[in-house]
C-alpha cells in the first residue's frame, strides 16, 4: 500500500456489510431472520431458549463470544409496540439470559441494550431485537480500535450449547 499502513482483512464481515439475510422491506415472513428462526430446530437457528412470547438466539454477527439477541415472535419494529405480556417476558429472558451467560463464561459485565431505527445502530429495523453483550476487562482492545477487526474464540454452535444448557439448569433449579 501506498500509505504505509499494515492492513488486517477480514473478509467474512463482507456478508454483514452488503446486508445478507437483512429482510428487503418491513413485511413479516421468512425474508425476515427473526421471523424465519422460531420454524427452525434449536441448534440449526442458534436458538437458545423459547418462550411464549420471546426466543432467544445467538447473534450470528456477535460483538462478543456469547452476544444473544432476545427477540418477540411477533414482528414488530417499535419497542412501544410491545403487548404488556411481550414486555414482561422480553425483561425476564433478558435477565435469564444474564444469569444463564454468567454461568457459562463468567463475564465481569454486560451490555444491554435495543436500537431503535437504522439510525440508531439497528442492522434489523423491521424486527424488534434487544442486545445482551457480555463483557471483559480487558475486551475492547486494540483489534477492535486499530485492526476494525472483533477476535471471537469459539463457535457459535458451541458458546450457543454452553448458554442453552446454562440456561436449562435455571429452569431445572
Amino acid at each position: 500500500m501506498q500509505d504505509g499502513l499494515e492492513r488486517l482483512w477480514t473478509p467474512h464481515r463482507m456478508a454483514y456489510i452488503k446486508g445478507q439475510d437483512k429482510p428487503d422491506d418491513d413485511q413479516p415472513g421468512p425474508q425476515c431472520p427473526f421471523c424465519r428462526i422460531p420454524g427452525l430446530s434449536d441448534a440449526e437457528g442458534l436458538i437458545v431458549a423459547r418462550g411464549q412470547a420471546v426466543f432467544a438466539v445467538m447473534n450470528l454477527y456477535p460483538y462478543n463470544s456469547g452476544h444473544l439477541l432476545i427477540c418477540p415472535y411477533r414482528h414488530i419494529a417499535d419497542y412501544t409496540e410491545l403487548t404488556h405480556e411481550e414486555a414482561i417476558e422480553q425483561v425476564e429472558f433478558g435477565q435469564k439470559a444474564m444469569r444463564a451467560i454468567r454461568i457459562a463464561m463468567a463475564p465481569h459485565g454486560f451490555n444491554l441494550g435495543t436500537n431503535q431505527g437504522p439510525v440508531a445502530g439497528a442492522g434489523i429495523a423491521a424486527h424488534l431485537h434487544q442486545h445482551v453483550v457480555p463483557r471483559w476487562g480487558g475486551d475492547a482492545n486494540f483489534m477492535p480500535v486499530i485492526g476494525q477487526t472483533k477476535i471471537i474464540p469459539a463457535e457459535l454452535s458451541d458458546t450457543r450449547d454452553q448458554i442453552a444448557t446454562a440456561w436449562a439448569s435455571l429452569d431445572s433449579a
